[in-house]
């Protein structure tokens, strides 16, 4: 004859495996969820900051532009020619040398 008591406890042991295994499948199931969603919003930034990188080493590009032509700019600031076109333009001053011609006014 059978012992109940054995076969009863072996459903039990049984049903607690089953109910463990399917347990742990869904903590599997929602940390693989849990996993892509994060992997997809990492894409996102991931692609954000490649596109705002582009947009700075441009600007850097721009500004390293600007530098060199406000370089260029001193440089020629401290030339004889752009202290001679400053005197004639603001000052009014010319050359001993020079003729000033100034047009006739219409009346």
């Amino acid at each position: 004859m059978r012992n109940p008591g054995k076969t009863r406890r072996k459903r039990k042991d049984r049903m607690g495996n089953r109910m463990a295994l399917i347990g742990i499948t869904l903590v599997v199931a929602s940390l693989a969820v849990v996993v892509n969603l994060k992997s997809t919003s990492m894409k996102k930034k991931d692609l954000e900051y490649q596109i705002r990188e582009e947009a700075l080493i441009k600007q850097v590009e721009q500004e390293e532009a600007r530098a060199n032509e406000l370089e260029e700019y001193r440089v020629y600031v401290q030339t004889k020619q752009y202290i001679e076109e400053v005197a004639k333009q603001k000052l009014g001053l010319v050359k001993p040398d020079e003729i000033l011609l100034k047009p006739a006014p219409k009346n």
